[in-house]
């Protein structure tokens, strides 16, 4: 089974979110159980030069697209087992970050067209093309429309994943018009006109084979009108070719024996991860004591995270005996109050900004609690990597969160952390004094520590669950039977 991803990120070569997570760790574990899965992404100028430099040119043609004849050079090599390729185009990718950009719309229209070029050299006929989020929604368009009967791509079936549907890449008709080439009859409601625009999200949605998202919540919330951002009716007719598959997370990058980041490598055993504590609130200048529970934030500072019931709490949390740890950054009103709260309370709260790595896993190493009461959540990553470290989540039940954090029943002595339901800041601050709680009762917290290490947290399980949505897409074959060609 031959499977090539298409994304905008993908790590170690890019990142800025979950994204570049997934489609870094997913196909390893495709790899791994027997599949030849490939990924191919834009050659962005902060890929690290350790990486760029083991990329070979393998490729050099001219991309059509409107009206625009452009250059584009494709670049492969292997990375930690896994085949990568580089659409090269300095105009477009030569630049800093990823997105943001005035003509982010033209830019990945280029890379969707190039992606469909690209087939054409990489010696590798892909059975499925695997594209994620708005980035290469248009792609599954491309494949139906223009590509229909293009012997590079016969028989290659698409599998669409919505990453975070409020990311829809919405962008004027007439410019989506003169980037694809595209008719008046293919925007319309049908197709990819959205609310007088045009949405390269909707284009992944009508026209992937199959359609896929991050958590089996999620797939559900999505057809309600409160989560569906205007794209759930359309994703109810679709229900049947749609399937939520939780992400995991590659337990070998995130694995609290071999993480050089920390001070005592440890994998179930409380007293040594406390060592982690230790060090870091010496790090951090907070006080040094096991007994105080640490609570830990890594998240980007916007009202989606939840930080708004965090805010009107905040004061209320720290009369508790407790410790606050928060990395990110994000809406100046949030870092203003956690900036606030730093200076009020010096003993109990240290706010680093921005994105450290290392400080993110100190941090979900030496902390007790880790705190993501997100408004909606498609999966999330960082409750899983909590988990890993044993770092006991408090999540409120949205997407992702609800279907891999189970709330600790104190009568059957079930659950692997602590959650609430309503989006309410009364909510969230009793669901985290309940958590306070049970830290305090040391065979309690013992035993949900317990239930936390018997989870199984990587990405075998979503592998499975993946092949099975490829092979509903493929028909059955003889063994080693090659896929016919036109001509």
């Amino acid at each position: 089974m031959k499977i090539l991803f298409a994304t905008s990120e993908a790590v170690p070569l890019a990142k800025t979110g979950g994204l570049a997570d997934v489609a870094g760790a997913l196909p390893k574990a495709l790899n791994k159980r027997g599949a030849d899965v490939r990924v191919v992404l834009p050659k962005y100028e902060e890929i690290a030069d350790e990486y760029i430099n083991q990329f070979e040119r393998i490729a050099e043609f001219q991309v059509s697209f409107g009206w625009r004849n452009q250059y584009c050079g494709l670049l492969r090599a292997t990375i930690a087992d896994v085949t990568y390729y580089l659409i090269d185009n300095e105009l477009y990718f030569k630049r800093r970050g990823l997105y943001g950009y005035g003509d982010d719309a033209e830019r990945f229209v280029f890379f969707s067209f190039a992606v469909m070029e690209a087939v054409r050299y990489m010696d590798f006929h892909p059975d499925i093309v695997h594209c994620h989020d708005w980035q290469t929604g248009l792609i599954p368009f491309l494949l139906r429309t223009r590509y229909a009967y293009d012997p590079a791509w016969a028989y290659t079936k698409s599998v669409f994943t919505i990453h975070n549907l409020k990311y829809q890449g919405i962008f004027g008709i007439d410019l989506l018009k003169e980037l694809t080439g595209a008719g008046d009859e293919l925007f319309v409601a049908e197709k990819l006109e959205f609310y007088g625009a045009a949405s390269c999200m909707k284009g992944g949605i009508v026209y992937g084979d199959k359609l896929t998202t991050v958590s089996e919540s999620y797939a559900q919330e999505i057809q309600t009108p409160y989560y569906g951002e205007n794209l759930d009716s359309l994703l109810r007719y679709r229900a049947g070719d749609l399937v939520g598959i939780v992400n995991g997370i590659d337990e070998d990058l995130y694995d609290p024996m071999n993480d050089l980041s920390l001070h005592t490598p440890y994998r179930n055993s409380l007293s040594r991860k406390r060592k982690n504590k230790i060090d870091l609130q010496t790090e951090l200048g907070l006080p040094q004591s096991t007994t105080i529970p640490l609570i830990g934030i890594v998240s980007r500072l916007v009202e989606q995270k939840g930080i708004d019931l965090i805010a009107a709490t905040l004061d209320d949390l720290l009369h508790e005996e407790v410790q606050l740890v928060v990395l990110g950054a994000g809406e100046w009103r949030y870092e203003e109050l956690f900036a606030d709260a730093a200076r009020r309370y010096p003993d109990k709260v240290v706010v680093w900004w921005g994105y450290s790595d290392r400080m993110a896993r100190r941090i979900y190493a030496g902390s007790d609690m880790f705190v993501m009461p997100s408004k909606f959540e498609p999966c999330g990553l960082s409750q899983l990597i909590a988990l890993r470290y044993r770092s006991v989540p408090i999540v409120r039940e949205t997407g992702g969160l609800k279907d891999t954090v189970q709330a600790y029943n104190e009568y059957t002595g079930e659950g692997n952390g602590f959650s609430f339901s309503n989006y309410n800041a009364h909510d969230y601050l009793d669901t985290v004094k309940r958590a306070i709680t049970s830290y305090h009762d040391e065979e309690t917290w013992k035993q949900i520590v317990d239930n936390v290490s018997r989870g199984d947290y990587s990405w075998d399980v979503s592998a499975k669950a993946y092949l099975n949505v490829y092979s509903q897409l493929l028909p059955h074959r003889k063994e080693n039977e090659r896929w016919p060609v036109i001509l």
